[in-house]
């Protein structure tokens, strides 16, 4: 941020200055709200809630940030599953300023209200959803995510294309496969596996290829290898395989198309008609009445 002119050093100072660290779960005792973001296990889960429950004073906020599992399970390892929230961030969290807020059926209202005004003072869009698998955005974004793979598994289309297509034609910052390995294929697999086991739809039971890719160590960007092969592990550097596609040569035998004709007069038509004739070429328009024809002009 410094780099990039967002933040001077005095800021840099004053915001690294309010961070302090330590390896003792004791040290946060003092602390009005615990977010816990340890791996998507309940087992790890359940013992750091278990052990945060001594720790902390009874009035303490404690939120877990899982993605998948339920709010209301991990609650009851405590003596206090009423202050017990989900706060599930979105990664980049610094980026993505929006967090699903989970309560449960216990959850007492003013947990929900004082969360809800923290985050929202921090610039958080927050949504208030139920304990589900998945809950919101994640039910919908896995599924997506978990067709994309059987859609490469079935070789409906080639990985390049299939990120292309919902990048490009959808305007999704990246393409499923591109998103999977970021995310992690064992993460993703594991919030999949959670969800396939509460709700039993088959859009969530994980695709059998992101079962072989994790057996086979191909994590995504953390192991250098996923979907796309990286330039190391951990980089975010795409390099090219076996799979990259070679580039595309002048091809000098294609036929030379200097006139296109588009017939309708619609949005999607005169948008067409706009993208060749910025390029150079003659277009007809064939509309059903020269009325409708001016009026498509006119929108190009």
């Amino acid at each position: 941020a410094v780099a990039g002119g967002k933040l001077t050093e005095a800021e840099r100072a004053d915001l690294l200055g309010r961070i302090t660290y330590t390896s003792e779960l004791a040290d946060l005792a003092g602390c009005a709200l615990v977010v816990e973001a340890v791996t998507e296990n309940l087992d790890l889960k359940a013992g750091v809630f278990a052990q945060l429950d001594k720790i902390t004073a009874p009035e303490t906020i404690l939120a877990t940030n899982t993605s998948s599992l339920s709010v209301t399970e991990i609650g009851v390892h405590t003596g206090r599953p009423e202050r017990v929230i989900g706060m599930h961030f979105f990664n980049p969290a610094p980026v993505l300023r929006f967090v699903e807020v989970v309560r449960t059926v216990v959850t007492e209202p003013d947990v929900i209200t004082d969360v809800e005004s923290l985050l929202e003072k921090v610039g958080n869009t927050v949504l208030v959803v139920g304990d589900r698998a998945g809950f919101l955005a994640n039910s919908l974004l896995f599924s997506y995510l978990n067709h994309a793979v059987l859609m490469y598994e079935q070789h409906y289309a080639t990985r390049e294309d299939l990120d292309a297509a919902m990048k490009y034609g959808c305007g999704y910052p990246m393409g499923p496969l591109a998103l999977l390995d970021l995310i992690g294929l064992d993460i993703a697999s594991e919030i999949l596996d959670t969800m396939y086991k509460q709700s039993r739809d088959r859009l969530h039971a994980p695709a059998p290829l992101l079962k072989q890719m994790i057996t086979a160590g191909m994590l995504g960007r953390k192991t250098g290898r996923g979907f796309y092969t990286y330039e190391e592990a951990g980089s975010p550097v795409v390099v090219p395989d076996a799979l990259t596609p070679r580039e595309k040569t002048a091809d000098t035998g294609t036929r030379r198309i200097a006139r296109v004709g588009v017939v309708g007069t619609g949005t999607m038509a005169t948008g067409i008609v706009e993208v060749f004739a910025r390029k150079g070429f003659d277009v007809v328009l064939r509309a059903r009445t020269a009325e409708k024809a001016m009026h498509a002009v006119g929108k190009v």
